[in-house]
């Protein structure tokens, strides 16, 4: 009788493990994708604003330079500059917390690449454990053929000779 491989149950939770861990690593790469993106929009964002600033800048000294401005245009240009420049600050600040966000992506993304390859690494193990096993037991079932065999050799040799 074939025997049954008795760990076949660790190489189906094994397998199911490694399946899990790609999803996961799948997840991770997707979402560090989604960061990247959105860490791009904000500095095409911040850039915007910032050429914003110097545009409204070189109008204001265009109209100031060529005295087309009245006694309140200064001050009305410069407040609106300085709510550009709060708007550049909060620009930079988004940029900075999503550049973090970006790296904690990176963190995670690497800790996924270890837990799936571990799994990976294990899910093999017990496939060549078994593969192993297999070749054992075959070549247990073929010394175990030659010994019988063998006797049935001689046992027909026993009596032919008595013949």
């Amino acid at each position: 009788k074939k025997k049954k491989y008795r760990l076949q149950v660790i190489i189906f939770l094994k397998e199911k493990a490694k399946r899990r861990a790609e999803i996961e690593l799948a997840k991770s790469i997707r979402k560090l994708a989604e960061e990247k993106k959105k860490l791009e929009k904000l500095k095409e964002e911040q850039k915007k604003i910032e050429e914003h600033i110097a545009e409204e800048k070189k109008k204001m000294r265009t109209k100031v330079a060529g005295g087309d401005a009245k006694m309140k245009d200064p001050q009305l240009h410069l407040n609106f500059i300085r709510k550009l420049e709060e708007d550049l600050e909060q620009a930079i600040k988004r940029v900075e917390e999503q550049t973090e966000e970006v790296k904690r992506a990176e963190r995670h993304l690497q800790k996924c690449r270890a837990n799936y390859i571990l799994a990976a690494q294990e899910h093999n193990m017990m496939e060549k454990h078994k593969e192993l096993w297999h070749k054992k037991q075959e070549r247990e079932l073929s010394l175990q053929d030659n010994k019988l065999l063998n006797e049935l050799g001689n046992t027909i040799y026993q009596i032919n000779k008595m013949r």
